[in-house]
């Protein structure tokens, strides 16, 4: 694919919209594309995390402990990894030939570093879901001792 088309998709997903068309292009230039087959593992659970992962093409099935989700085409996998070094609490497998663009989170970083302004919308947003979660979790934790 072009970088225009990677910066298209990039620009589908939430989290890295948030970044603005330069930032993106940054990352669409810095990133990899790989290629998977049927039953091929991007990674496994308790791998070390160093980067996320978009879907191009095809699915990819992302397990965790027996629950699982399907990634398709503009979905970011384990975009917490952009963010600070940890091991993959999941195992993520492509379900058919599918296409993804490797973000390493050292070319994240770098790109936040590059755009202060692009790090401030990015801390923005995840203060925000993480503020939600704790509400939603209070919420469920009062349903639940009701």
């Amino acid at each position: 694919m072009s970088i225009e088309a990677d910066i298209a998709l990039l620009e589908r997903v939430p989290t890295l919209r948030l970044l603005g068309t330069a930032s993106l292009r940054m990352l669409a230039i810095g990133s990899e594309q790989r290629d998977f087959s049927p039953g091929d593992y991007l990674f496994n659970a308790g791998d070390e995390a160093d980067a996320g992962y978009i879907v191009q093409r095809g699915s990819i099935r992302v397990e965790d402990a027996g629950a699982e989700v399907v990634a398709g085409p503009g979905s970011l996998i384990g975009e917490l990894a952009l963010i600070v070094a940890m091991k993959r609490p999941a195992s993520a497998v492509a379900l058919d030939h599918a296409t993804v663009i490797r973000i390493a989170r050292s070319l994240f970083q770098r790109v936040l570093e590059s755009d202060p302004a692009a790090a401030r919308r990015l801390r923005d947003e995840l203060a925000t879901r993480t503020s939600q979660l704790a509400s939603d979790m209070l919420m469920a934790g009062a349903k639940l001792s009701v």
